[in-house]
């Protein structure tokens, strides 16, 4: 009896180390979360801030391993997702709005594997969408460039007009006029990405009709520097884009992707995300998420040469008049707390004079990511777009 009780101990010490161990290993064994870019990581723009966000979760996650494929086209990703997920990757980010029927298709192919898509709104029960948006800071910086400009004429590079470039447009549009409300914004498409030649062809020609502060949309500094080189006020796009130009970059709208990657990846590390509950996890990260940022650089909401003159410009707020400078500072602080004011609370009338949000209304997340329209003040071609 004695001798069986020894064996039973035994026994249950063994299993409670094994156990033990097994804990241990499964609490050190490395997450392989793969990234698939449509840019190189040396764009400057979009790719290389996700590439930033890939790096600081990596760094702040110890237990996070990561392999990125750049340069993928468009309608191409499903490839190099096989190719992954034979890698062992298992998580996939993929970073493009237009990857989005590619990694549905993968995430049924592979249904142990969890997808996250970047911009986009289809789901299933492994894969989650994600953005990092910037309309409302597109507005604030609506606002500096109306005040900005003399001319009352203002450059827009867009690269294609899916609802994302739709909404982000449309809330710089409303904020220039909020300032200026006889000013325009023209748009110019180069129906690309990442395109630094067809970025300068359309700054400069923008530029060449007017325009006196620009803005671009494309994934390089190129924006920036012709603007610079024309000693023009412009806007950093994605990252802090200063140095391309100290002397004209005013502001901008910058991303910080490793706040949704480090919190996405520590949930799935956890447990908490799995590849049978996403399929309504979308994170909609703004100010208030520290996913996005207004400044010319990290930390620096204006570039110090133009607050003088954003101090002097004034605008009309609630029957009062308020510098702009002020107005823009009080609605980042009010919007980075979470607080009630939304630029595209109604009412809201698009170009063509057919009211989209009405009064007292916001549009919804949904609404967002399918809009056509664009607002009053833009100019120029825009496909498919509603007339009525």
């Amino acid at each position: 009896m004695h001798k069986t009780k020894t064996l039973l101990a035994l026994a249950l010490a063994l299993t409670t180390a094994a156990t033990t161990q097994a804990s241990a290993q499964d609490a050190n064994a490395k997450l392989k979360a793969c990234f698939i870019y449509v840019g190189p990581t040396g764009d400057i723009g979009w790719s290389y801030a996700h590439d930033q966000g890939r790096k600081a979760a990596e760094k702040a996650l110890p237990w996070l391993e990561t392999q990125y494929v750049e340069s993928v086209p468009e309608g191409q990703a499903l490839p190099v997702i096989d190719r992954l997920a034979k890698n062992g990757c298992q998580v996939i980010f993929t970073t493009s709005f237009g990857y989005m029927d590619d990694t549905l298709a993968a995430a049924k192919k592979y249904p142990n594997i969890i997808f996250a898509h970047n911009a986009g709104f289809k789901r299933n029960p492994n894969m989650a969408t994600y953005m990092a948006d910037f309309y409302q800071v597109y507005y604030l910086n609506g606002l500096v460039a109306g005040a900005l400009s003399k001319s009352g004429k203002i450059g827009f590079v867009g690269t294609y007009p899916v609802p994302e470039l739709k909404r982000h447009l449309s809330a710089f549009a409303l904020g220039v006029r909020a300032v200026n409300p006889k000013a325009n914004v023209n748009v110019k498409w180069i129906n690309a990405w990442f395109d630094p030649a067809k970025t300068r062809e359309a700054s400069e020609a923008l530029l060449s009709e007017g325009a006196d502060v620009l803005t671009s949309a494309e994934d390089s500094a190129t924006g920036v520097q012709t603007a610079g080189a024309k000693n023009i006020p412009t806007f950093s796009h994605y990252n802090p884009m200063l140095k391309f130009s100290p002397n004209n970059v005013v502001s901008g709208h910058i991303a910080h992707w490793d706040k949704i990657y480090i919190d996405f990846l520590t949930k799935v590390h956890n447990g908490t995300y799995t590849n049978k509950n996403l399929a309504n996890v979308d994170y909609w990260w703004l100010l208030s998420k520290g996913a996005v940022e207004m400044g010319a650089d990290n930390g620096l909401p204006f570039n110090a040469k133009f607050v003088p003159q954003l101090k002097a410009a004034r605008m009309m707020v609630g029957g009062k008049s308020v510098s702009v400078y002020d107005r823009v500072m009080a609605l980042n602080a009010q919007m980075s707390k979470g607080e009630t004011f939304d630029p595209l609370t109604g009412p809201i009338k698009d170009r063509n004079g057919v009211l989209r949000v009405p009064a007292g209304k916001t549009m919804s997340v949904a609404d967002l990511n399918s809009m056509s329209w664009v607002a009053p003040g833009v100019v120029g071609q825009v496909a498919d777009e509603p007339k009525k």
